[in-house]
């Protein structure tokens, strides 16, 4: 009997299962609304930082192992299996270059107030307050969650509030 790792199917399956979770585990630690801890997330870190040069690797070996068992497989479902295996190892390789994470926020660039007598806001609710001057603005973190960045002027002055 042949060995798995003889077997270019089998090598060309790990090459898909390894980019996949490059691609995947960054983005499940890091994903918003979530706490991470301090372990989890300095591996993902360190996931992000070597990913580029793995994926690529990992790609090119797909291409090969794909090859290598084309000529080795007969059948055209189990050919059409080995080319769809290698597809899905090169794409998510390329999304791994995706920032995902510029895809979700999108600052907000034109805030608009209420004024703080017609605001409702919850006892227990956090904001950034910011005041410059006699002007001042506060920002809700439950609004400011889902955009990262609100591009403010208060009192003349460029403001940048992030969370």
């Amino acid at each position: 009997m042949k060995s798995f790792w003889r077997n270019p199917v089998f090598l060309l399956l790990a090459c898909c299962l390894a980019c996949l979770t490059l691609l995947v585990y960054p983005i499940y630690v890091i994903r918003p609304f979530r706490q991470q801890g301090a372990t989890e997330l300095s591996v993902a870190l360190q996931v992000m930082r070597v990913r580029p040069a793995l994926v690529i690797a990992l790609s090119v070996l797909a291409v090969l192992f794909a090859s290598l068992a084309w000529k080795h497989t007969r059948g055209l479902v189990r050919r059409v299996v080995v080319v769809l295996i290698a597809t899905a190892t090169v794409i998510s390789g390329a999304l791994s270059f995706v920032n995902v994470y510029e895809l979700l926020f999108h600052p907000l660039r034109r805030p608009t107030f209420k004024d703080v007598s017609s605001t409702k806001l919850d006892d227990a609710e956090q904001v950034i307050a910011v005041k410059i001057t006699r002007a001042a603005r506060a920002y809700p973190i439950r609004i400011i969650s889902y955009h990262h960045i609100v591009n403010d002027m208060i009192a003349g002055t460029p403001v940048v509030a992030t969370y």
